[in-house]
């Protein structure tokens, strides 16, 4: 188990990282934040994606489906935005925010990567 700088340093070491948040989507609060850049606020990032969260978490509801969200994916021209709910109960209403450089960093492993910290993360 890890605790929450464990997590966001261990994100962090993922090929082509930018940056990594833990966010509370209920409040749009960022609970804890590595990386970033002058490009990138990661809490003004982090605030808007609660929107993008809430708006599917909606519409999962709507739609009256059983599945839960394994995580979102936003394709910029430069980088990848992964968006991971936490599954455990006690990061409901909280998500992982990772964003990566699309040139540097292997989609595929990144998402295994951000699975592997969110199951070790303790709250």
């Amino acid at each position: 188990m890890a605790n929450l700088d464990v997590a966001l340093k261990s994100a962090m070491s993922i090929e082509g990282a930018i940056g990594v948040a833990l966010v509370d989507y209920t409040s749009g609060m960022t609970l804890g934040v590595a990386g970033g850049s002058a490009e990138l606020d990661l809490t003004v990032a982090a605030a808007g994606n609660t929107d993008v969260v809430r708006a599917k978490m909606r519409t999962i509801e709507m739609l009256k489906l059983t599945d839960g969200i394994e995580d979102i994916l936003i394709t910029l021209d430069t980088q990848y935005h992964l968006i991971r709910p936490l599954s455990s109960p006690s990061g409901k209403g909280l998500f992982l925010y990772l964003a990566v450089s699309k040139t540097r960093a292997n989609l595929a492993f990144a998402r295994h990567q951000l699975r592997l910290i969110e199951e070790s993360l303790e709250l």
